[in-house]
């Protein structure tokens, strides 16, 4: 699977890029080695960290639905028990 950014988060990133260098490289990097930057971590980065996060989801999502049988129980034959 590819992971495609939005033209608008693609070029945010690479302000945000471009400002890291700046600020605790104490040297600037133009827009094409930020794109180049991003473009590598995106490729090598990206895939560990979309997995884990589809890995988390997936735990969260059986954590819920061990618990259906609890959350989501009514006891039976109870309507002479309540009068």
């Amino acid at each position: 699977m590819t992971i495609k950014l939005s033209a608008e988060t693609e070029e945010r990133l690479i302000g945000s890029i471009r400002r890291y260098f700046d600020v605790n490289m104490d040297e600037s990097i133009g827009d094409l080695k930020a794109r180049l930057l991003l473009d590598y971590c995106v490729r090598e980065l990206g895939p560990c960290i979309y997995n884990q996060a589809i890995a988390d989801a997936q735990s969260a999502m059986q954590d819920k639905v061990a618990e259906l049988d609890v959350t989501c129980y009514e006891a039976e034959f109870g309507y002479w028990s309540k009068k």
